[in-house]
């Protein structure tokens, strides 16, 4: 499952909105030899949000990234700003103790945070951040039962009054849906319009004199002196030191490809409707937050521009492939028969970091290189926090990472089996869903 060579990628609903109004830079790639303090390979929202750490603490700082900014998962994703891990925090308290559980809590909610503030900072008024909660749906009894139990965890055990449970016809009334059997409502989570997010960033970062070099890849970097000596095919870049924010994307550009086999990258496919007629735009997900089911192989969905937006993971399909849209769009009038006959207008899909154990990773691959990747669907608001920790780390800090934290690059086991192993998990996940086990 290797991510595709730089190209243009599909046509967007975010795209067709339009980016950010400012420019975001010169749109050239570097075409002369730099030395800088730190070099930030991937203009992404760890990458942008690196810098933007690194100039607030006057490190002269430099971004490469082999396609323009907004690309790759940044500006492809579906602008979900949620306050959570894949991995639950009964689950990590178990595992490893209520202290780490209450840090992990802090960090999640710390990366809205983070969102929230960029936003104010950059006036990015166009990315349409909306704080108005994320509600998980269930799809049976037994998982109702378990994110019910999550959230009287999180209660009692965190102190967090945040989540709160709906039952079958509050959720039904709020979704349009009559697919549920309950939920539960995540208040401190939100949406965004993703690629006017990153592309205002740019052009914040712009304005401050961060320059930010597209079409650029790093084909070549080595150790040099105390320092790094990263090649592009324009000009090369010496710095102190180096972030490494390419994510799934990091098999683009030689440079990077190492870091790739510490993800199993997921493809992640997104449709979008027509404008919704006005009677039904009333109807569905009225409080206009974000939506996810329960179901292993799940599914999400908001409205956006006035539209249903339905995506989830594809681990069958590759790039471009119809398939897996067409398997959206069915699922998607399973849990919404009234769209059946809304025409959708817009596809397009992408890859997730996924990590084996469900956590983003960060942390140090030498004394001159810091990475931050993995973060498996739920990168908003994760990937702005810790582009400003690893901007931290580059310039000698130790920020509370937690279990974030790694030691060294990790390569996941048997990598080059990755792809059929993928398809074998999902389509035993998709076997579990179908008996609602």
């Amino acid at each position: 499952m290797k991510p595709p060579a730089a190209r243009q990628s599909a046509a967007s609903l975010w795209s067709a909105m339009g980016g950010a109004t400012a420019p975001v830079s010169t749109g050239a790639p570097l075409a002369r030899d730099l030395v800088t303090e730190v070099a930030v390979i991937g203009a992404g929202y760890s990458g942008l949000c690196a810098a933007y750490a690194l100039q607030k603490r006057g490190a002269e700082t430099v971004v490469l990234d082999a396609n323009p900014v907004g690309w790759g998962a940044s500006g492809r994703n579906g602008g979900v700003v949620s306050s959570k891990f894949r991995l639950s925090f009964p689950t990590i308290a178990r595992l490893h103790g209520i202290d780490t559980a209450r840090t992990m809590h802090r960090l999640a909610h710390e990366g809205v945070r983070v969102v929230e503030s960029l936003v104010d900072e950059f006036k990015l008024h166009d990315a349409h951040f909306q704080h108005t909660g994320s509600l998980r749906c269930a799809h049976t009894e037994r998982a109702f039962a378990t994110i019910r139990a999550e959230a009287d965890w999180v209660r009692q055990a965190l102190g967090d009054t945040s989540m709160s449970v709906q039952s079958r016809a509050e959720v039904a009334r709020e979704t349009g849906s009559n697919a549920f059997v309950g939920g539960v409502l995540s208040a401190d989570a939100g949406t965004i319009l993703p690629l006017r997010y990153v592309q205002g960033i740019a052009a914040g970062l712009t304005t401050r004199k961060v320059p930010i070099y597209e079409s650029s890849p790093a084909i070549d970097m080595q150790r040099d002196g105390e320092g790094v000596l990263i090649r592009t095919p324009g000009g090369t870049v010496r710095a102190k030191q180096v972030i490494v924010a390419t994510n799934a994307y990091s098999s683009l550009t030689p440079a990077t490809g190492a870091y790739q086999r510490t993800l199993v990258p997921f493809r992640s496919a997104i449709i979008a409707t027509e404008r919704l007629p006005a009677e039904l735009d009333a109807r569905l997900m009225v409080e206009q937050r974000s939506y996810t089911e329960t179901r292993r192989m799940m599914k999400w969905f908001r409205k956006a521009d006035g539209r249903m937006v339905f995506g989830g993971r594809d681990a069958f399909g590759k790039e471009g492939q119809l398939a897996g849209f067409d398997a959206l769009q069915r699922a998607m009038v399973a849990l919404f028969p009234d769209l059946t006959s809304v025409k959708v207008e817009y596809r397009w899909s992408g890859y997730v970091g996924m990590t084996f154990d469900q956590l983003p990773h960060i942390g140090r691959s030498d004394a001159v290189t810091t990475f931050c990747l993995g973060y498996n669907g739920a990168g908003v608001a994760m990937a702005s926090l810790l582009g400003q920790q690893a901007a931290a780390l580059a310039l000698g800090d130790k920020p509370e990472l937690s279990l974030l934290a790694t030691n060294g690059l990790q390569p996941v086991p048997f990598h080059a089996l990755r792809s059929p192993g993928v398809r074998m998990v999902a389509a035993w996940y998709q076997f579990l869903d179908a008996i609602g086990a």
